[in-house]
């Protein structure tokens, strides 16, 4: 879940030698061009990692990798659709050619349904949901680890949502996705974990994004959903909150977490 625009705030990359856990690590960013990608692209090169800022808006990615850059850290833009195969082959060699090695995924790009009730989702909404939520963070995961396998080590780090743990925070094409995306979290959990690959996943509660609402507030979704997220929502979180919890999972301070799914959300899903 997300409202609003993000901040604005600038990250120098050049920070104290003790803050730059990350030195050396090379870390793929999804939906990097604004929103908690942006954040989590600036927080890795703070720390040291080299970044593939990987979003579908060029100007924006730009812009954050120029960031990235003016602060001192490494950063190379990739463009394009991420669920198309050619995008995502073109990610993952980008990282590997530019940087040598994968060493963190971050799956964070997404979109919002329109909070519509399971009989008024239309078959384009319902496949292009899917289609951005689910699989293609499956098809870059799927790209990115091989390489991981080759290396015995990495971190891949899943932006679900408070959707994901429950069936009252969104329509019901973003819930699944959503829910989609905690199943394959614990299934490459379990499945790599004796190879020495960690997967985790935040589930964000309100945040400050660029992402908008497009809803029909007077339609059966929006109707039953809102009395729910009005009395559960609480303040929302800055996106820079949402990656610093992105950032410590991909942490060495993480090292034995493993399959979790991590509430980013001021307690909502303790309600």
């Amino acid at each position: 879940m997300s409202s609003g625009t993000s901040a604005n705030t600038n990250t120098n990359a050049n920070t104290s030698a003790g803050h730059r856990d990350f030195a050396g690590r090379s870390v793929i960013v999804t939906g990097a061009g604004s929103g908690i990608g942006r954040a989590g692209a600036l927080a890795f090169a703070e720390r040291g990692a080299k970044v593939v800022v990987a979003d579908l808006n060029a100007e924006s990615a730009a812009k954050v990798t120029a960031e990235i850059e003016q602060g001192g850290g490494a950063a190379v833009t990739v463009v394009g659709d991420l669920s198309e195969q050619s995008v995502v082959d073109r990610v993952t060699a980008t990282a590997v050619e530019t940087f040598g090695r994968i060493d963190v995924l971050v799956n964070n790009a997404g979109i919002m349904d329109t909070m519509s009730a399971t009989a008024d989702v239309t078959d384009a909404e319902w496949e292009r949901l899917i289609r951005i939520n689910l699989t293609a963070p499956f098809l870059l995961t799927r790209a990115v680890v091989p390489h991981m396998l080759e290396a015995g080590s990495g971190a891949i780090v899943f932006t679900a949502s408070e959707a994901a743990l429950r069936g009252s925070a969104a329509g019901a094409a973003y819930t699944v996705s959503k829910h989609g995306i905690v199943g394959l979290t614990k299934n490459l959990a379990i499945t790599y974990r004796r190879h020495g690959i960690r997967t985790n996943a935040i589930a964000p509660g309100g945040t400050i994004t660029n992402i908008r609402l497009d809803v029909d507030w007077d339609a059966l979704g929006p109707q039953a959903l809102r009395p729910y997220m009005a009395a559960n929502v609480g303040e929302p979180a800055a996106a820079e909150t949402q990656a610093a919890a992105i950032v410590f999972l991909a942490s060495d301070a993480a090292a034995n977490i493993n399959g979790a799914i991590l509430p980013v959300d001021n307690g909502w899903s303790a309600v």
